[in-house]
């Protein structure tokens, strides 16, 4: 499995553990965006400084790997704060 899939899948189960055990969902939320940017931060100079990749190519994989799942927390957050 592609390390960037297994980063995603790390990322939404980051996201629902905080989502559970945090009563507050906003604080969850900024909480899981806060701790995902440093571990995603982590993996991207992992892989320019170790793995050999470039920057730039790093950089596109950081922002799929980044995004998908702050985007998904924010969404979770904004229909959460609806109810």
């Amino acid at each position: 499995m592609p390390h960037s899939v297994i980063m995603l899948i790390a990322g939404l189960a980051l996201l629902i553990v905080l989502r559970l055990l945090v009563r507050d969902k906003a604080r969850a939320t900024w909480a899981f965006l806060f701790l995902w940017l440093i571990v995603s931060l982590g993996t991207l100079f992992v892989g320019v400084l170790s793995a050999g990749y470039g920057w730039g190519e790093e950089m596109v994989v950081w922002l799929f790997v980044f995004g998908v799942p702050a985007a998904l927390a924010l969404t979770a957050a904004r229909l959460s704060s609806r109810d």
